[in-house]
C-alpha cells in the first residue's frame, strides 16, 4: 500500500514538473512573439552630469569642451525604456538578456542584464534597461564625428536624427536551466535631431 502511495506521489511530482517546464517553455516562446518598441531614454548622465532635467548653458559649454577634447574617460549612462506588447493568450517572460547597441552604424556597446521580466497576456509593459559605456573609447577612432553627432542627440542639441539598432537576445529559465534565444530580436528607432 505504501509503495502505491509513493508511486502516486512520484508520478504527481513528475507530472507537475512537466507542467512547469511546459509553462516556462510557453512563456519563453510567447516572448519571441512580443512586439518591442522604443518608449523613452531616462536617467541620462554624461561625465557625471545628470541631464535628466535638461541642460543649462554651463552644462552645454562643459560637455561640448569635454567631447571635443582628449578626455581619457567620458562615461555615458542611461536607461533605455522599451515597450513590450504581448499579443498572446498567456504570459511572456525572460530571466535576462544579452544586447548589442548600434547607433548610426557604430557599435556602441554590448552587454548582459540579469533581470526577470514578465508581461501578462494581452498587456504592454515597459522594460527598463540600464546601459553604461565610455564615449572616450569610441572618440579615438575614425567614427569620432559620428560619435559627436550621437552625443549631441543624447543631449538634445543635435541637428540630425540618429538611427538606433538595439539587438536583444533573451535568456530563459526552463526546467532549472538557463537557455538563450537562438536569434536576436531587433528593435529599431530614431531619436534626436531637429
Amino acid at each position: 500500500m505504501k509503495s502505491k502511495h509513493l508511486i502516486f506521489v512520484i508520478a504527481l511530482f513528475v507530472t507537475c514538473s512537466g507542467c512547469d517546464v511546459a509553462k516556462q517553455a510557453g512563456s519563453a516562446y510567447n516572448l519571441t512573439q512580443c512586439k518591442f518598441s522604443y518608449n523613452t531614454i531616462t536617467n541620462l548622465s554624461l561625465a557625471g552630469t545628470n541631464l535628466s532635467k535638461g541642460l543649462t548653458a554651463a552644462n552645454i559649454l562643459q560637455l561640448t569642451s569635454l567631447l571635443s577634447g582628449n578626455a581619457s574617460s567620458v562615461p555615458l549612462n542611461f536607461t533605455l525604456n522599451l515597450n513590450v506588447a504581448n499579443p498572446n493568450q498567456s504570459a511572456a517572460s525572460l530571466n535576462g538578456l544579452q544586447y548589442t547597441l548600434i547607433i548610426d552604424d557604430v557599435q556602441f556597446t554590448t552587454g548582459a542584464i540579469n533581470q526577470a521580466f514578465n508581461v501578462a497576456a494581452g498587456e504592454t509593459q515597459v522594460l527598463p534597461l540600464s546601459i553604461g559605456l565610455d564615449l572616450a573609447t569610441l572618440l579615438k577612432d575614425e567614427s569620432k564625428n559620428a560619435i559627436l553627432s550621437i552625443a549631441k542627440n543624447f543631449l538634445g542639441i543635435g541637428s540630425r536624427q540618429s538611427n538606433v539598432s538595439f539587438q536583444l537576445k533573451p535568456t530563459f529559465d526552463i526546467g532549472g536551466y538557463s537557455l538563450a534565444s537562438p536569434a536576436f530580436i531587433p528593435v529599431n528607432f530614431s531619436f534626436g535631431g531637429k
